[in-house]
């Protein structure tokens, strides 16, 4: 449905699905409002139907702005997004073969566990990154990111490690029975500390210009040809090819767990296609309605007329690579996965830990996951329904691949 805003004389169409859930619904609609008084918008706000509320811009939520960016409305997870892979491989042929550690998903599971560090952990030795050997060079030529640059060896010691909260490195199941892989990850903490830096310094300077947007809304701005705009774009974009080369690294070891395990118990050779790697947190400066415009999508995939994308659902259930249909009015974008219903405290409240681990072993899921005590956050039951998800923006995308999990590696 479309909510009408006035601004400056002008209506403002802003597009929401929002759900009764958890309060979830008041929160998102404020948002909204905040959004639509921005006196830099171009056009409209497009919130995605899983959107759900998030620091000062719903996660799920698309704007273009006219010559500024907004280190909140991009997100403190900068260039988070989803790796693919699909194979070859009948995962009936894996689920029957036991080893000494299991049947073969969950020897490949606990494999996965013990070389990709999760939650807060990380490398003990620097690892290879041609990102941040890329960054060093660059970067250190500009003083004014004094405050950042110890965040770049940092960097070396966090590539290829997944994180926590809703991450995760999924075997899946696809509906002709092939296995496939799918990876949730993104910057660590190297994008937010990123974001946190940026958007203390667009608060400081807002005040200073005497801004239009309230502080409390949390989406202070820098003109993106300012110096401080130009310094902020440099870093978003390392943050978000730091991220892309994360889930690069993380597929790269599944790929080759895959392969030792797949080697020695069956008689396949591993195949892999259709590789995707795309992110769900960031900005980009694209045209949309004949004009240059600063598309922030946190929480949303770009769907581009023909693109493929990755939409996951949560775990034990369904996700979708899907092709984008270039609707305009979404900024060509779609929403980024199913969207919480419940907080990662009211899922907490709503749902135990025995609940969950039951429901994923009723369902034949294998969980990957060092400690329990938070396991009801990522409840299947927390977040919507991806497949009505799915069904409210066939207007941005088509499906193209559904798939069920059938193991599942948490942070």
């Amino acid at each position: 449905m479309f909510v009408m805003y006035e601004k400056e004389k002008m209506k403002v169409p802003v597009r929401v699905w929002l759900e009764k859930s958890e309060d979830l619904e008041s929160s998102c609609r404020e948002q909204a409002e905040h959004l639509a008084q921005l006196p830099f918008l171009h056009k409209w706000v497009d919130l995605m139907p899983d959107t759900h509320a998030g620091k000062g811009m719903p996660i799920g939520g698309v704007i273009a702005a006219k010559g500024v960016i907004i280190p909140n409305a991009v997100g403190v997870d900068i260039g988070c997004g989803m790796a693919y892979t699909e194979t070859n491989i009948p995962v009936q042929a894996i689920r029957e073969i036991q080893t000494g550690n299991g049947n073969l998903i969950q020897a490949i599971i606990g494999d996965i566990m013990r070389n990709v560090p999760v939650g807060f952990g990380h490398h003990k030795l620097q690892m290879p990154s041609y990102t941040m050997d890329r960054a060093f060079d660059e970067f250190g030529l500009y003083e004014e990111d004094g405050e950042l640059l110890g965040q770049l060896e940092a960097g070396y010691y966090q590539i290829g490690t997944l994180g926590g909260g809703n991450h995760f490195i999924e075997l899946q199941e696809d509906d002709q029975g092939m296995l496939a892989v799918m990876i949730h990850s993104g910057s660590r903490h190297f994008g937010k500390s990123v974001c946190d830096y940026f958007h203390n310094k667009a608060r400081e300077l807002n005040r200073k210009w005497y801004s239009q947007v309230p502080d409390e809304y949390f989406l202070a701005f820098l003109p993106a040809d300012s110096p401080e705009g130009r310094q902020y774009l440099r870093w978003m974009q390392l943050s978000m090819d730091f991220a892309r080369e994360n889930r690069e690294k993380m597929m790269l070891a599944v790929k080759a767990i895959l392969e030792k395990y797949i080697g020695k118990y069956t008689e396949f050779s591993l195949e892999c296609s259709c590789d995707i790697n795309c992110h769900h947190n960031y900005a980009a400066l694209e045209t949309h309605y004949g004009e240059e415009v600063w598309v922030h999508r946190k929480g949303a995939v770009r769907a581009e007329n023909g693109e493929l994308a990755v939409i996951p659902g949560a775990m034990g259930s369904y996700s979708y690579v899907v092709m984008g249909k270039g609707n305009p009015e979404s900024f060509c974008s779609s929403s980024h996965g199913a969207g919480r219903l419940y907080s990662r405290k009211g899922a907490m409240e709503a749902f135990s830990c025995e609940e969950v681990i039951l429901d994923l072993r009723k369902q034949g899921v294998v969980l990957g996951k060092k400690g329990k005590s938070d396991v009801a956050e990522e409840s299947r039951f927390a977040y919507k329904d991806i497949d009505i998800v799915m069904k409210n923006q066939t207007d941005l995308v088509v499906p193209v691949k559904r798939l069920k999990t059938v193991g599942v590696v948490k942070g």
